[in-house]
C-alpha cells in the first residue's frame, strides 16, 4: 500500500513485515504525534515531507526532508508537526544487540543533537529506509545494518573509544532476559547466569545495550503486547500473557515507551 501526504488528514502508520531486531514504519501525523517517551532501540529515520519537530536532550529539533534522524536508545523524546500541514517520515527501530553484533563490545555510537545531513549516513540508511512494500531479505538487512553501524561509528568517532566492561557477561544477561521475559527474573538468577555481580552487570549492560536489564525485560514484554494487539487480542489478555501484573501496569509502561496509550497506538497502527 502506497500512501501520500494528506494535509490535515487522519494520522496513519504503515508497518513493514518485521525481521528480528528491526522494525520499519512509514507514518503521517498532524499536530501532536507522541508524548515524551523513551524506548531501548535506536530510532533512525528520514523526514519525507513537512517539518518533523521533536524535543531531544533539552533541545528542540526540526527535521526537514533529507535530514537523517538518529535517536540513541533510552533517550527521552517526543514528536509533533512543526507546521499545520503535518509531516511524513520513515523510521527504523534497531535493537542495540544488532549494533553489538558488528561492534563486538565497543561503545554504542552516539550522535550529538539527533540530526545530521552527513551524506555517509544518508547513503548508509538508504536500503533500510525503502518503501514499506519492499521486503528486506535477511542478507540484505544484514549488509545494510553493517554499513549503517560502520558509518555511524565513523561519524561519531566511536571506533576510537577503547572497549570497557565485560561484554560477554552483558551478552549472556541479554540472552537470559530474552528467553525469560514473560516472567519475573531475580537478580540472583542473572548473577548466576553471567558470573557477574549485579552492580557491575547493570553498568556493563547499559554500556553495551543502552539501557538497564529491567528496562530491556520490560521492552520485550511490550513488544509482545504490540504483536498481540495487532492480532486483535484484548488489552487485559495481552497484558497478562506478556507478564504484566495487570492492564493498568502494562498501560503505564506502554505509554512511557511509545508516547501514546495502547488503545491509541492500536487505532493508528491499524489505520
Amino acid at each position: 500500500m502506497n500512501r501520500h501526504r494528506n494535509s490535515l488528514g487522519p494520522d496513519w502508520v504503515e508497518r513493514a513485515e518485521p525481521i528480528e531486531g528491526v522494525e520499519r514504519i512509514e507514518a503521517y501525523f498532524h499536530g501532536k504525534a507522541y508524548a515524551m517517551h523513551r524506548h531501548d532501540t535506536y530510532a533512525i529515520g528520514r523526514t519525507l515531507a513537512g517539518v518533523q519537530s521533536f524535543n531531544y536532550r533539552r533541545e528542540r529539533c526540526d527535521s526537514l526532508p533529507g535530514h537523517t534522524i538518529v535517536l540513541h536508545p533510552d533517550e527521552p523524546h517526543d514528536g509533533q508537526a512543526g507546521t499545520r500541514e503535518g509531516f511524513q517520515y520513515r523510521m527504523i527501530y534497531v535493537q542495540p544487540s544488532l549494533f553489538q553484533d558488528v561492534l563486538g563490545g565497543s561503545a554504542l555510537p552516539f550522535l550529538e543533537g539527533g540530526l545530521t545531513t552527513d551524506p555517509r549516513l544518508s547513503a548508509a540508511t538508504g536500503a533500510l529506509l525503502q518503501q514499506m512494500s519492499h521486503t528486506l531479505e535477511p542478507l540484505e538487512q544484514n549488509d545494510a545494518l553493517t554499513e549503517l553501524v560502520h558509518a555511524l561509528a565513523a561519524i561519531t568517532s566511536t571506533g576510537k573509544i577503547a572497549p570497557v566492561g565485560d561484554y560477554r557477561a552483558a551478552r549472556r544477561a541479554r540472552e537470559f532476559l530474552h528467553a525469560h521475559c514473560s516472567r519475573t527474573v531475580a537478580l540472583e538468577e542473572l548473577e548466576t547466569a553471567t558470573g557477574r555481580d549485579r552492580w557491575s552487570l547493570s553498568r556493563d549492560f547499559r554500556h553495551f545495550y543502552g539501557t538497564s536489564p529491567y528496562r530491556y525485560l520490560t521492552m520485550r514484554r511490550l513488544d509482545a503486547v504490540r504483536r498481540m494487539l495487532l492480532a486483535g487480542t484484548a488489552l487485559s489478555h495481552a497484558a497478562a500473557a506478556a507478564g504484566f501484573a495487570d492492564q493498568s501496569h502494562m498501560t503505564r509502561h506502554f505509554t512511557r515507551a511509545f508516547g501514546m496509550t495502547p488503545g491509541a497506538w492500536q487505532r493508528v497502527a491499524r489505520g
